[in-house]
């Protein structure tokens, strides 16, 4: 399904705000593994938990990083946006909502 490209027409706070959030939130997917690697060293180091876990969040930092200078990952998460916002536009029903699980019985 291709988007027309009138419809790529892009807001301020979609370019800056919207996009950015999904972008983190597919790194954070992307780096899961180093993500519970420094909530468990954190967890396990207490109130010395900066001193301890700096290898861990200097990895983690590096993951996340790395995904959102690709040029291509925003592209990807753009594009995405888009058809989410396409389908918002056709259904008036929000992603969140559309993905929930429908129940199987009243």
């Amino acid at each position: 399904m291709a988007l027309n490209p009138a419809d790529q027409h892009l807001r301020h706070v979609e370019k800056d705000v919207l996009i950015p959030k999904m972008m983190r939130e597919k790194a954070r997917e992307q780096c899961s593994e180093q993500v519970q690697d420094f909530t468990k060293c954190c967890k396990n180091s207490g109130i010395l938990m900066i001193v301890k876990s700096w290898k861990e969040n200097s990895a983690l930092k590096e993951c996340l990083t790395s995904y959102y200078n690709d040029p291509a990952f925003y592209e990807e998460c753009k594009m995405e946006y888009l058809k989410e916002r396409e389908e918002f536009r056709k259904t008036g029903i929000p992603a969140k909502k559309r993905l929930q699980k429908l129940p199987t019985s009243m």
